[in-house]
């Protein structure tokens, strides 16, 4: 695959030796040509800054970003305006429409800064609108439409242009729930339908888990993991990546649903993480297999009372990920439970009379 952006140890610090604060603290990774790519992570965490370092609007402190083997950090003048004209669209979290044109006339102003010619500037709106489905807002203002209809008009001025890479940054926060999956919707048919590259920022899970293919997850200006979608969602290997994670992966319970599952349930109560397929660590090749996947077997291998009492799965990409919380009880359960665990994940949170405290139950789990 061919690289299309490449960031190498790039660093953004702001203030001065007595006040310096490291917005973004040398990180590096790339995303290949046709990807759709979001990096997450909390307030504060540097996503922002580092989308600003790749659109240029903030010169990086050091490092370098290249885009299609050219690196932008060097350029200044007509040659930094050019670039941004001719390689970057972005979408706003604000939609950033002017009330005063409408749909049509936004969506044109992107090709007027571009210095397109008049004549063809019509037929490019136009084909955009199309391929968007946004035809019936041309003709509104702003005012007119709404929270979906700017951001898709906001979408259409952003591919106008033919960008090889559109920015998104937190494109669909602003937006109710609906709305915000029909935006997805758009989006990922521009990533697979027009071959566009998108590097999106957000703090939303939920986004992450249905539209991206890579994650980079940022934490106090670093990028502490990054890979496939699915592999972060299914094994995420640093705190902050798990705490993420449980905002949006169904099944693990929470300590007062375990409280009461012990005051309803004497026998062993056994969270079982659910994970299709094995997760390649891209960094050490190490391998985390599946997990959940023989418990109907080994429950009857061992005669085993089996009673589900919580749990959720999800998918990533397609590839199922959750969790299942069982009370497990009858003779055996001990050696059930030390098998359950070498072909699986497992939280034991024990039995009602012999407890495991929640915070032991999944840091031993590997879960906090």
């Amino acid at each position: 695959m061919e690289k299309l952006l490449d960031i190498q140890h790039m660093m953004k610090y702001y203030g001065n030796k007595s006040s310096l604060t490291k917005a973004v603290d040398d990180i590096s990774f790339s995303v290949e040509k046709g990807e759709f790519t979001a990096v997450m992570g909390a307030s504060g965490s540097g996503k922002t800054t580092l989308l600003n370092c790749i659109s240029t609007i903030d010169r990086v402190t050091g490092g370098h970003i290249l885009v299609e083997g050219k690196d932008v950090t060097r350029l200044r003048g007509r040659s930094l305006s050019k670039f941004r004209r001719e390689k970057l669209g972005f979408i706003f979290q604000d939609f950033n429409l002017l009330d005063t044109l409408n749909g049509f006339d936004n969506i044109a102003l992107a090709l007027q800064i571009q210095n397109e010619k008049p004549a063809r500037i019509p037929g490019r709106v136009e084909d955009m609108a199309q391929k968007l489905n946004i035809r019936e807002v041309l003709k509104k203002y702003p005012y007119q439409m709404s929270g979906g209809q700017k951001q898709r008009v906001g979408i259409a001025r952003a591919l106008a242009t033919n960008p090889k890479i559109l920015l998104a940054d937190e494109a669909t926060s602003a937006l109710d729930p609906e709305t915000t999956m029909e935006v997805l919707s758009l989006l990922r048919r521009v990533n697979e339908e027009l071959g566009v590259t998108i590097v999106l920022i957000t703090h939303q899970m939920n986004v992450v888990q249905q539209i991206a293919n890579r994650v980079a997850v940022m934490s106090s200006g670093k990028v502490v993991e990054r890979g496939d979608v699915y592999d972060v969602f299914a094994a995420p290997r640093q705190k902050v990546t798990k705490r993420f994670i449980s905002t949006a992966v169904s099944g693990i319970p929470e300590k007062s649903r375990v409280e009461r599952l012990h005051a309803q349930c004497p026998g062993h109560i056994v969270t079982v993480l659910i994970r299709q397929h094995d997760v390649t660590d891209t960094v050490d090749g190490s391998v985390i297999g599946a997990s959940g996947q023989n418990i109907s077997q080994l429950i009857a291998e061992h005669g085993i009372h089996s009673s589900l009492q919580y749990g959720g799965i999800d998918t990533v990409r397609g590839v199922a990920i959750g969790a299942i919380t069982y009370e497990f009880s009858g003779d055996g359960v001990d050696a059930f439970l030390a098998e359950l665990a070498r072909n699986s994940d497992i939280i034991d949170f024990g039995t009602a009379d012999d407890q495991v405290p929640y915070e032991q139950a999944l840091a031993t789990a590997g879960q906090e």
